[in-house]
């Protein structure tokens, strides 16, 4: 089906949501640190990203990282990015989906976490365009 890059530091975390995105039929790729997922980009772009916000070099990584891969990685210039987040429930920013735009958080659609992995293979599938 597709190739997917999902880039989160909870280990646990990404390998099941791995197994379950693999189940669904997609070829997954796991980076648990944003530099590590930087330097995949330029082997293979993936059809779809998932992204956590926060890693513990950098509490707001993952919105850096969409960031520069929009601006420099031109092949990921359309590549759907969807955001997985747990920052509302540790800080209240009230952050949402208004919060997304071209320039400031240049992703296409988020879940908090936790996230139910129905829920994310749900979400894969209708950003790609797929039946889930």
């Amino acid at each position: 089906m597709a190739y997917l890059m999902l880039v989160d530091d909870d280990e646990d975390f990404a390998r099941a949501a791995a197994t379950a995105l693999e189940h669904a039929g997609h070829e997954v790729a796991i980076h648990l640190d944003t530099d590590g997922a930087a330097a995949a980009l330029g082997d293979r772009t993936p059809d779809l990203l998932v992204l956590d916000v926060m890693f513990p070099e950098d509490a707001s990584g993952g919105f850096t990282f969409a960031r520069t891969i929009r601006r420099e990685k031109p092949a990921m210039a359309h590549v759907p990015v969807l955001l997985l987040t747990a920052i509302n429930t540790r800080f209240p920013l009230g952050f949402g989906a208004s919060d997304i735009d071209d320039v400031w958080l240049p992703v296409d659609d988020f879940l908090e976490k936790p996230v139910d992995l129905d829920q994310l293979v749900a979400k894969v599938s209708a950003m790609l365009g797929q039946e889930s």
